[in-house]
């Protein structure tokens, strides 16, 4: 389901509609003078400062940001690349898993690796579908193993048992899948990381590695985790912040993440700068700013006026949709500021500086997706050759057909690139993202299309750059843009 989609069936089952039409932000109002600091372009020369020190220490070779008066940013070749040749990894600056996704994949909450053994990513999968439980990013929800946000199947007898066909297994066998009990055979070709659990307590992160846990605790889960050693206000209010999200848009939750990334940022810098201020005066506006600094570089617009009109919305309702939007990013940030409010960062939490962030990612953000190795094991299994296939089909097979099409879930979410980001479109696009079989975490990683001089400008396509014409420019009309590429230029004459 889209953005607008999820905002749509959420005003239409009145959870949008709680809300004042007209929600005033007295902090937007207070703060006028911090938000609009914060909202202002950067200048050009600041800008180019923080990609070129970005791309070095990501040791990005070959490639550079620059800045077009007509197109704004755009990443371009500094070498020449050939086709097929790995041009990027661009490491997210904050990203989710769908909660609809975690039924399905057990990940590390920072970098998004599949973690644990195919045992229990297997065993996990079978114990949900076993309980009638799938994921959920809309309606009633609760609490599950591994923070998983959790939606009951209506089609269950009163047993547990589905009422439609099915190959379920015992749950004995999947509890002892799951809990390593059980070996099934060649998973050692396929080890991973142990999960570690989240250091503040919470029953909802998980980590590959001390490094990730550390990472993500110290950028922004320090502030959202719902365990006991929360720094944030509330974990009661930072549960409802996530069940709100869940219940309509998991865009909220990638938003807190920028905030609360922005927050401890200026937190760090401050502390840094403690004893320099016996130095020189260094305001606290310089230095929320300079923690917004990541942000600040991304394109942005209110979601309300960028999400894209659903299909089944009139154009005469337009207005009408678009508010409901407005009121349902309020009431995320009213639960949001309940959980996780400083004042001296109280810019971050008007409406507008809300509103932006969203529209920021709406507009530039992409999908996060880590292929499955569960996939992989499987496939594997088939092509095996003679008596170790029998003898392995034999004990796999069950667990196959437990499964059904769900074996081959990947990891799914949405995240933000800073450079990727950078990219402007074309419908000939001469690069792509692409994973590659050895890349498992949820970089992006982006792939030369065929060869690239040393200067030319690197493009991706936004859209299906297959599709005809008339259906491509609007498309890109969501975007904000008319198309002017050369196959753009050149079909528009034969329209």
């Amino acid at each position: 389901m889209g953005k607008a989609e999820k905002a749509e069936e959420a005003s239409e089952s009145g959870k949008i509609l709680d809300t004042p039409m007209d929600p005033i932000c007295e902090i937007s109002e207070n703060c006028a003078g911090e938000v609009a600091a914060l909202l202002a372009p950067l200048p050009s020369p600041q800008v180019q400062e923080y990609f070129d020190e970005l791309i070095s220490s990501r040791r990005c070779r070959g490639i550079e940001v620059k800045q077009n008066a007509n197109t704004g940013k755009g990443v371009y070749a500094d070498t020449d690349f050939l086709e097929e040749e790995l041009i990027l990894k661009d490491q997210m600056l904050v990203g989710i898993q769908h909660s609809s996704n975690k039924v399905d994949c057990f990940v590390c909450s920072f970098c998004f690796r599949f973690i644990g053994s195919i045992e229990q990513q297997i065993g996990r999968k079978l114990y949900f579908k076993n309980l009638g439980i799938s994921g959920c990013c809309d309606g009633d929800s609760s609490d599950g193993e591994d923070g998983v946000c959790m939606k009951y199947n209506e089609n269950l007898d009163k047993s547990g048992a589905s009422s439609s066909k099915d190959n379920s297994l015992p749950p004995e066998v999947v509890n002892s899948l799951m809990n390593g009990e059980m070996a099934l055979p060649y998973t050692d070709k396929f080890s991973l990381p142990s999960p570690l659990p989240c250091p503040g307590g919470c029953h909802e992160a998980f980590y590959c590695s001390g490094s990730c846990a550390e990472a993500d605790w110290e950028t922004s889960h320090s502030l959202l985790c719902t365990g006991e050693k929360s720094e944030s206000l509330s974990r009661e209010a930072i549960g409802e912040f996530i069940k709100h999200s869940n219940e309509t848009n998991d865009i909220f939750l990638l938003a807190a993440k920028a905030i609360a990334f922005t927050i401890l940022r200026y937190k760090k810098l401050k502390a840094a700068h403690v004893k320099e201020r016996e130095k020189r005066n260094i305001s606290k506006q310089s230095l929320l700013l300079e923690a917004w600094k990541p942000l600040s570089v991304g394109y942005k617009r209110r979601w309300w006026e960028c999400v894209a009109l659903p299909d089944d919305v009139d154009p005469s309702d337009e207005a009408m949709f678009r508010m409901q939007i407005r009121d349902l990013a309020h009431t995320s940030l009213e639960l949001l500021k309940s959980a996780i409010f400083d004042k001296e960062c109280e810019a971050l939490f008007s409406l507008e500086i809300f509103g932006h962030i969203i529209g920021m990612f709406e507009l530039n953000n992409l999908d996060l997706v880590v292929a499955s190795p569960v996939e992989d094991y499987f496939l594997y299994i088939d092509d095996l050759s003679g008596t170790k296939k029998e003898e392995a089909e034999e004990i796999t097979q069950p667990f196959l057909d437990a499964l059904g099409d769900d074996y081959s879930v990947c990891c799914q979410g949405t995240a933000f690139f800073p450079l990727q980001s950078c990219m402007n479109h074309s419908c000939s696009p001469n690069a792509k993202a692409f994973k590659r079989e050895e890349d498992r975490d949820g970089q992006a990683v982006v792939m030369a299309l065929r060869h690239i001089d040393k200067g030319e400008e690197i493009t991706i396509s936004y859209i299906d750059e297959e599709l005809p014409y008339e259906e491509r420019q609007a498309s890109l009309a969501d975007y904000g843009f008319i198309c002017k590429c050369t196959k753009c230029l050149e079909e528009s004459r034969h329209c």
